[in-house]
């Protein structure tokens, strides 16, 4: 009886210690105001999730699976086409390739034919690979219709995107809580 009671107390410190430390969700709006995502390329940007959303924006139907095979989506998903992005630091041109990362330190490298939409792999929903239709690379600020929660990624997130639904690509990509894009010679 004094070993389950000295467990329950460890676990509820444990928690408590947990919840203190910021490993809570952040809430929605105090993250949305402080978002800022930098662009630098041959010149540098900042720019706030409000100046993200006046940006021409692109709808698709995003879908992924992960490298254990869990499956995200499939989602309509709204935001900005990376190019244009990264025209607001001067633009990518052949040969370049974006940078994308999070805060967590997690990192993809997308190239110039995968700015183009080009060189994926693509599945259908049983898994199988299919021919890759036209794809675009988007920063993702809504999906479904709403704010991208902060558990899915948000306040943005890349998404890999079709005009057509059931295309799956590999979630590797799909790089959550974005706040800087760099472009580089490739």
């Amino acid at each position: 009886m004094k070993h389950h009671t000295h467990a329950i107390i460890l676990a509820a410190v444990l928690l408590l210690l947990a919840l203190a430390s910021g490993c809570s969700t952040p809430a929605g709006g105090a993250l949305e105001r402080d978002w800022r995502l930098t662009v630098n390329g041959t010149t540098e940007k900042v720019i706030t999730l409000q100046e993200l959303r006046a940006l021409p924006s692109v709808t698709g139907y995003g879908f992924c699976v992960s490298t254990t095979g869990a499956r995200f989506g499939p989602y309509t998903c709204r935001g900005v086409d990376l190019r244009e992005i990264a025209a607001l630091a001067g633009g990518i041109g052949p040969g370049q390739q974006a940078w994308v990362s999070a805060p967590d330190g997690y990192l993809w490298v997308f190239d110039d034919d995968q700015l183009d939409g080009k060189d994926f792999v693509t599945f259908d929903e049983n898994l199988k690979e299919i021919p890759s239709p036209p794809l675009r690379i988007i920063l993702m600020y809504e999906q479904n219709g709403k704010p991208l929660p902060y558990d899915d990624g948000g306040p943005a997130r890349i998404a890999i995107v079709s005009e057509q639904p059931g295309v799956i690509t590999e979630g590797s990509a799909w790089v959550k809580w974005v706040d800087r894009i760099e472009i580089r010679e490739g």
